[in-house]
């Protein structure tokens, strides 16, 4: 099926994506996988060729995109590179800080430090998740209170923190209403927290895939935040969070459906030249019957997902339905590169394939942002209410 998505100029910005990924990636992306970090010339190579912070408008140094078709581009991009956990951390930086920072920050917030992210000068993470609260954010336990100078004092413990040792700052969220248990609707804050005294990252977790992007606990011992770090008002991190999910949640099904695409054509041409019993691994019936199902999946997925782009751009993409886009595309991920190793056989289980790193980096999917449970469970609500 024609996919009737993008015009000339996300042409343009592809054949852009593209060169980076050969030029400034590929040589040492096997490097970085092996060292669980990218270094710093990576990120100011992106910002000097303009794919960091798209939507950020002109005055603070961006282009002034937010047609969100740019990033489907990148992402696509990404993916067919194979470099996964460069898409990762972008969707970190762009998809989840960023929007904040646009929807909610002070213009003092944003002047100082949009350029700085959309020029690669400062790498951020999102630190939400704690050891005791992952879908569940009103289980936070970290804690910021005031000074008596007006400051914040922040106290607590974060996991899951992807660029959170490679990063310069983090997107904090936090209880700041003195409560104990479970949080309430006002009970939280959000902070934009730049790494300074008693801001110290933990163990590098060593994760199944997506290995160049680092990941990381954060540990925050009486780190002083200054009252203009507050990122909008106290008492609505909450409602921040869940009026940013729609992009946080499209940029998962947006990253899935590349990766399918990008499985079932290596795995098309892969079944094509392989043979055995003296003909096409591809000729089999079975191969036939199985690829059917499979690119037949990637196209409805497409639609679907290049559905919920639209939907973004028109401003009418709420919670439900990118829950509905995450959980489909995240679930197709998951089959089709599973299907797609078993057809390469034992080469599949070799990392030096595309098809092995995709399958690891496609579990994430289901996960990240939200699990499939939870999303089943918000789509389920909204049908019986």
């Amino acid at each position: 099926m024609e996919r009737r998505l993008f015009d000339e100029d996300h042409g343009l910005f592809r054949d852009l994506a593209r060169e980076f990924n050969v030029r400034e990636i590929a040589p040492d992306y096997a490097v970085w996988d092996a060292d669980h970090m990218m270094p710093r010339r990576m990120w100011k190579a992106a910002g000097e060729q303009g794919l960091l912070g798209l939507a950020v408008p002109e005055e603070f140094g961006g282009a002034g995109m937010p047609d969100y078709r740019y990033r489907v581009v990148l992402d696509e991009e990404f993916a067919r590179a194979n470099h996964l956990a460069v898409a990762l951390a972008f969707h970190l930086h762009d998809d989840l800080v960023l929007p904040h920072l646009l929807a909610y920050g002070s213009e003092d917030l944003k002047e100082r430090w949009l350029p700085q992210m959309v020029s690669g000068d400062k790498v951020t993470s999102v630190a939400w998740t704690e050891p005791g609260a992952g879908s569940d954010l009103r289980g936070i336990r970290t804690k910021a209170e005031r000074t008596n100078d007006g400051d914040w004092l922040l106290n607590g413990q974060k996991t899951f923190i992807g660029n959170g040792i490679s990063g310069d700052a983090a997107l904090v969220l936090a209880r700041t209403d003195g409560s104990t248990g479970r949080g309430g609707r006002r009970s939280f804050s959000m902070f934009m927290v730049e790494k300074t005294t008693g801001y110290t990252t933990g163990r590098q977790l060593d994760k199944m895939g997506v290995k160049a992007s680092d990941t990381a606990e954060l540990y925050f011992d009486d780190v002083r935040v200054p009252a203009g770090n507050l990122v909008g008002e106290e008492g609505k991190g909450l409602e921040y969070a869940a009026g940013q999910l729609p992009q946080g949640r499209l940029a998962i099904a947006v990253a899935s459906s590349a990766v399918a695409r990008t499985v079932y054509e290596a795995t098309l041409k892969y079944v094509g030249e392989r043979s055995a019993f003296g003909e096409r691994i591809a000729d089999f019936q079975n191969s036939r019957f199985v690829l059917a199902d499979i690119l037949t999946e990637v196209e409805v997925t497409e639609a679907y997902v290049d559905s919920a782009v639209r939907a973004f751009n028109d401003g009418t993409l709420d919670a439900v339905s990118a829950a509905k886009a995450k959980l489909w595309a995240s679930e197709r991920a998951k089959s089709i590169t599973d299907r797609c190793l078993q057809l390469h056989g034992g080469y599949g289980y070799i990392m030096e394939y595309p098809v092995a790193q995709a399958f690891l980096a496609a579990r994430l999917l289901t996960i990240f942002g939200g699990t499939s449970e939870i999303m089943r469970e918000v789509i389920g609500r909204s049908v019986t209410a």
